[in-house]
């Protein structure tokens, strides 16, 4: 039977989502707990790689299992196996031509910043510090001229290998999720590597005031990687959630 589920993890010590030889990855670590539990060798398959470093609260993943075991049972038993920065969520039986990245509709990542002058302990692993002020609203109209459909390759590594760089955002903003934390909520029906992390370094640069908010568009018209801001580090990264029906609005969202 296929089963697809849904794993949030602690990016922090691991080098990435995707099976690496002498690394320590998300997959391997799931695929050992899913083999030990199955009780035969399983493969997984996920919504999308992260890299080094990020974080997941709704990274989606599907794979094929020879067993009995009722789905209700599989989180808890791979939960009791999985070390503590991994978590599967969610268990469900699917057809079995579910697949967990070309069914995937749209993407929600969230880039965050802890704001405050000291920094807090607790989240500083999930969050990029940066204590200096920074013009919300500026921001807020920058994402906005990101939305829709455009060609981010100002938004792209130079060494991404793909065939076009064609995107859609359905949204951009900022939000705060809690106090002294400023957030990026983004989400699209795909992205570029390191297109988050670098649209994040456009919108610092806007919130710093080094560029203008209506600056954005010629970015995006220039297609060239030096037109676009920094590439922020990768603890301030988190996919919260994949979709698989149409996107509706940004407001359904929690």
């Amino acid at each position: 039977m296929r089963l697809k589920m849904t794993v949030a993890y602690d990016g922090t010590g691991f080098s990435g989502f995707q099976s690496q030889p002498s690394c320590r990855t998300v997959q391997t670590v799931l695929e050992q707990a899913l083999t030990k539990v199955a009780g035969h060798p399983v493969r997984v398959t996920s919504s999308g790689r992260t890299d080094a470093g990020v974080h997941a609260k709704g990274q989606v993943i599907h794979c094929d299992i020879d067993s009995t075991m009722p789905v209700e049972r599989w989180a808890r038993a791979l939960n009791h196996t999985l070390p503590q920065d991994v978590l599967v969520q969610a268990v469900e039986h699917v057809h079995d031509r579910f697949h967990a990245r070309k069914d995937a509709r749209w993407k929600w990542y969230r880039y965050s910043w802890d704001n405050r002058s000291i920094p807090d302990l607790f989240i500083r692993r999930y969050t990029t510090h940066w204590p200096h002020p920074l013009d919300g609203n500026a921001m807020v109209e920058a994402g906005r001229h990101l939305i829709g459909t455009h060609d981010f390759t100002a938004f792209s590594a130079a060494r991404a290998q793909v065939s076009h760089r064609v995107r859609t955002l359905y949204d951009c903003r900022m939000v705060q999720p809690q106090p002294g934390v400023v957030a990026m909520d983004v989400i699209g029906d795909g992205f570029l590597y390191n297109m988050v992390r670098i649209i994040a370094g456009t919108l610092l640069d806007v919130g710093m005031g080094k560029i203008s908010a209506d600056s954005i568009p010629a970015i995006v018209a220039a297609k060239k990687r030096e037109a676009a801001g920094k590439t922020l580090p990768p603890q301030g990264l988190c996919l919260m959630r994949v979709g698989y029906d149409d996107f509706v609005e940004r407001n359904s969202l929690s």
